[in-house]
């Protein structure tokens, strides 16, 4: 099997090839534990591997004058051979936070040449990687699957596995396979569905709780309280209270200005907008689209004002042009990097902070989600918006990012609500 690399389509050795092939004939017929030991001593210990030629192989990679640059991938590579397969199986897929535990490991024996000295630096050095750094969090999502139990002390990386809107722009790296792409892409559609599940049961059951309650309690001589239905209770799926979920649940897919929901609201925008004469009466337009979720005592005091100049110098050179697919997701993106987060090097998220100290989580949610409704292109850029923020303080104490993580759990209400295939309406 001849594997291509797509980190700048750099051609594989022949010396690279032989570790790969190496892996895919173990994988095939050994066990996890069994792999496990062969990974530990070719890599993390570099002695006394049993097949010589694999050995020698690796050593003619390390003394290769590219082998700073390319180990990274190479050795991440080698981790997904095991990693792609044991996703298939579910029973195996607790091996994959084994394998990231590895890496944690001393290695045995003495280092006594030179190549299993470098062999033992490059993987110290591995550590410091995005190749790494998304495998480490691949292994939360697996791990913390089965381990919901809520401590503040663990940093907010540990909490991955409950957005799956996340997985594509924190599990996966410039060297990714088209098969890693496939099987974090199953797998997020995996966690999204069953959250989905668990959130329709949830929301069914308050329905029928609120139903019982109000018929109960109309049965009842005036003053008598009612007794809530027996019945088991449908879990929340969410870190929020039931009374924060059911606020949210209401909020993102009820009617939220008495009349119409936010798709509702999009849509009557997005028809109206149609007649703009032209790009920058769209965005003028736009403007009071927006503001109309914010309260004026906050947008009057310097918001209100920041967003008409910024919408104004959003692709200012277009201003006298008809609107069009193509300026509508740029507006859009460009509203998204000012209220959330630019990139990964421009961190400054001031706008986001703020918006959410004064107007609340679900208010902010609210208006990232009438950009999304009117551009359904956007929706990945707006979920890269908080996968930045998320890997920005994904070592920080949950304690200490409660505001982060309640945006996150609002976000996958909200998008959940709004892009689902399933009626999950309030």
């Amino acid at each position: 099997m001849d594997i291509c690399s797509s980190y700048g389509n750099r051609p594989i050795t022949s010396h690279e090839q032989q570790l790969y092939n190496h892996w895919l004939q173990c994988v095939e017929t050994e066990s996890p534990g069994k792999l496990l030991w062969r990974f530990r001593k070719l890599f993390i210990d570099g002695v006394a591997y049993p097949d010589h030629a694999v050995w020698r192989s690796l050593e003619q990679v390390l003394a290769s004058s590219s082998v700073e640059r390319d180990f990274k991938f190479i050795l991440n590579r080698s981790c997904h051979i095991f990693i792609n397969r044991w996703l298939m199986q579910p029973r195996l897929q607790t091996a994959i936070p084994e394998l990231v535990a590895l890496f944690e490991a001393h290695p045995t024996g003495t280092a006594r040449t030179w190549t299993t000295q470098r062999l033992r630096c490059l993987v110290r050095q591995f550590k410091q990687t995005e190749q790494y750094t998304a495998m480490r969090r691949l292994a939360h999502v697996i791990a913390q699957a089965r381990d919901e139990s809520v401590n503040n002390t663990k940093p907010l990386g540990t909490l991955v596995h409950r957005y799956p809107y996340l997985y594509k722009h924190g599990l996966l790296t410039e060297d990714s396979t088209l098969e890693q792409w496939q099987r974090v892409r199953q797998l997020q559609h995996q966690v999204q569905r069953r959250f989905e599940v668990n959130l329709s049961h949830y929301i069914t059951h308050r329905l029928r709780h609120s139903y019982c309650m109000a018929a109960n309690q109309l049965s009842l001589p005036y003053g008598v309280a009612a007794m809530p239905p027996n019945g088991r209770s449908a879990q929340n799926p969410t870190l929020l209270s039931d009374r924060s979920l059911d606020a949210a649940v209401k909020h993102y897919g009820g009617k939220v200005d008495g009349c119409n929901t936010y798709r509702d609201i999009a849509q009557h925008f997005l028809t109206y907008s149609k007649q703009a004469p032209c790009y920058r009466t769209f965005k003028r337009e736009l403007y009071d689209y927006l503001t109309a979720s914010i309260d004026p005592k906050y947008g009057n005091r310097q918001f209100n004002q920041r967003l008409a100049v910024y919408l104004d110098n959003i692709l200012s050179c277009s201003n006298g042009d008809r609107l069009n697919d193509t300026l509508l997701t740029g507006t859009c993106r460009h509203l998204l990097n000012f209220l959330v987060v630019q990139s990964s090097y421009k961190l400054d998220h001031f706008v986001y902070s703020d918006l959410t100290a004064n107007l609340g989580t679900s208010v902010t949610i609210g208006l990232l989600l009438k950009i999304v409704l009117l551009c359904s292109r956007v929706k990945s850029h707006l979920e890269k918006r908080f996968a930045i923020l998320f890997n920005h303080y994904e070592l920080h104490d949950r304690e200490g990012v409660n505001w982060l993580i309640e945006s996150l759990e609002h976000l996958n209400i909200a998008l959940s609500l709004n892009f689902s295939r399933m009626n999950l309406s309030y």
